[in-house]
């Protein structure tokens, strides 16, 4: 469902997707199926949104942004795409941002450019993220420092690798392994 009020140029828009009221998706922009593009959300040209992701109002993907399936992006997130801007002076290319399967964004946080957010990975809200964040590692603060891991299973796991549930874990190539 595109909403009558949204202005979506673009037609790579997948099934069973919704963009609400007030959104704009310029011609160039990709976007899944089953996602939920909610009001007042701008997509430039150069965006790849995948399967299953939620954007929630406010948000701009700015050419570069690549989002991969089952996504969130809580409301107000601000994505960047030029660490050095000056009007009217534009880079060859704008850096990218890649947000990886399952990972979630919480509201008002900010994602500088250069950087990838891993596998379901937690950006806790108004962090300010200047760097790379691990699969399933939480970040907080600005700048967003990590306090923990998340599993698949969303049992928070703390910086000494004990879980919630009461066992240990392990990271091994970006997963976390449950061991005892």
């Amino acid at each position: 469902m595109i909403h009558k009020l949204a202005d979506v140029q673009s037609k790579s828009i997948g099934e069973n997707t919704d963009i609400w009221q007030f959104s704009v998706v310029l011609k160039g922009a990709e976007i899944g199926t089953n996602c939920n593009i909610n009001c007042h959300v701008f997509i430039e040209n150069d965006v790849e949104v995948g399967n299953n992701v939620t954007v929630k109002s406010g948000v701009q993907l700015w050419d570069g942004i690549r989002i991969k399936d089952n996504v969130f992006i809580g409301p107000n997130v601000t994505f960047t795409n030029d660490k050095q801007p000056r009007s009217k002076m534009y880079p060859e290319k704008f850096s990218s941002i890649l947000v990886d399967e399952f990972a979630s964004i919480g509201a008002n946080a900010t994602l500088l450019p250069n950087i990838k957010i891993g596998k379901y990975a937690m950006v806790g809200a108004g962090a300010v993220v200047t760097k790379t964040v691990l699969a399933h590692q939480v970040v907080v603060g600005n700048p967003a420092k990590p306090i923990g891991y998340i599993t698949e299973d969303n049992i928070k796991v703390n910086l000494d690798f004990l879980g919630d549930d009461g066992f240990t874990y392990k990271y091994e190539n970006e997963s976390l392994i449950k061991l005892s």
